[in-house]
């Protein structure tokens, strides 16, 4: 059967991907509008981005507005800040959050209307070009054509799609995430792992993708501890940048599964960042996939060296399970309860929270059936 795999327009990677990326930067457009944090400007990353757009003759404007993960109303205010400032480009700095707005404020540039108005359909409409920086190597949003923003009449993440929201050009430089502190490290690093093992394991999978999924989860458990351990180690904060980049490139072919789909409920409710939702659910969605897909897992278990060949694919499957879950205990992941979440008010929204996950649809990736009691059933084990 034939399939579509996409990726963006152009990638430059590396240490100084950059100052390479130049002048690819600077035919985008004639004044861009930086969709940033008041964190990337704190710590000189902006400036450097400026100075890019500068030796290009470019003008620019800067928005800061994204505090914390992207809400309707930030997507609304930058618009309004790009279309005051006649931008005709975007280029987003820093984690998911920014790459994420910067697709969102992009979609409404030309069509207008509410970015709400995109929940559950198809997002397709001319598209300023977009340039994505990323500062952590974790989303992968640099490659994929999804965003999430926060609906806060309704209080829910929604997921939008559409091959238009591929930025235009991802320039993936380690220098940016060299400043990343050790949760960050953890976090986005764990909600790569997420991508690349849920891609992998997803009725979605296909060939390609399954190529960058494997060596996206290899990279991980050799780098992620690492680049923990030590931030200043430059080779592991390549290999993992280049990590998140497969991870990405393989879910936006083959989706995600699970526990993607309980961890955006969480997030909305809880404001608890993407990636640290996602490696609090690892084990418990994990341990529910294992029995639909032995034989994926058993190939990661083999592919990271804790399973040998002669393994069955059940205790190969297992092995790989008990690798992930040591490796979020050395990173130091919370539980929600360490994390200060009341028990008494997330079960009173456990009914809400599993409806949502089953309604964005990424639980039914899964390769093993799943209905919304299993999912309220795994949101009470988490505790």
């Amino acid at each position: 059967m034939a399939r579509e795999f996409i990726v963006p327009g152009r990638m430059i990677t590396g240490s100084g991907a950059l100052d390479m990326a130049e002048t690819a930067l600077g035919s985008l457009g004639k004044k861009a509008m930086i969709v940033t944090d008041q964190v990337m400007i704190q710590l000189g990353n902006c400036a450097k981005v400026e100075t890019a757009l500068k030796n290009q003759g470019v003008d620019y404007t800067i928005f800061a507005g994204i505090t914390g993960e992207p809400t309707d109303v930030m997507i609304h205010t930058g618009l309004k800040q790009y279309q005051d400032e006649h931008c005709d480009f975007l280029v987003a700095l820093g984690g998911g959050s920014p790459i994420d707005s910067m697709k969102a404020i992009g979609s409404l540039v030309v069509n207008g209307g509410s970015i709400n108005d995109y929940m559950g359909k198809v997002i397709d409409v001319k598209m300023p070009p977009m340039a994505a920086i990323p500062t952590t190597a974790g989303t992968g949003s640099e490659a994929t054509q999804f965003t999430i923003i926060t609906n806060t009449e309704k209080d829910i993440k929604m997921l939008l799609k559409g091959q238009v929201l591929m930025p235009t050009l991802a320039i993936i430089d380690p220098q940016f995430t060299m400043t990343a502190p050790p949760k960050i490290t953890a976090a986005t690093g764990l909600d790569a792992l997420c991508h690349a093992v849920e891609a992998y394991t997803s009725r979605k999978a296909q060939t390609m993708s399954d190529t960058f999924a494997l060596s996206a989860v290899k990279r991980i458990f050799q780098y992620l501890p690492v680049a923990f351990h030590d931030g200043k180690n430059e080779e592991a904060r390549v290999e993992m940048s280049v990590a998140a980049l497969e991870a990405g490139i393989a879910f936006n072919n083959a989706s995600v599964t699970l526990i993607h789909g309980m961890s955006r409920p969480i997030g909305a409710l809880f404001h608890v960042a993407h990636g640290l939702s996602n490696a609090m659910l690892m084990k418990v969605c994990l341990s529910f996939a294992l029995e639909g897909a032995y034989d994926r897992f058993a190939t990661l278990g083999r592919a990271i060296g804790v399973a040998a060949a002669e393994d069955s694919d059940n205790a190969a499957s297992e092995k790989f399970l008990e690798a992930v879950v040591a490796l979020t205990k050395e990173l130091e992941t919370p539980t929600l309860e360490e994390y200060g979440i009341d028990k008494e008010t997330f079960f009173g929204v456990i009914e809400k929270m599993a409806h949502d996950a089953m309604d964005s649809g990424s639980p039914q990736n899964t390769k093993r059936d799943i209905t919304q009691s299993d999912v309220e059933k795994m949101y009470k084990e988490l505790w």
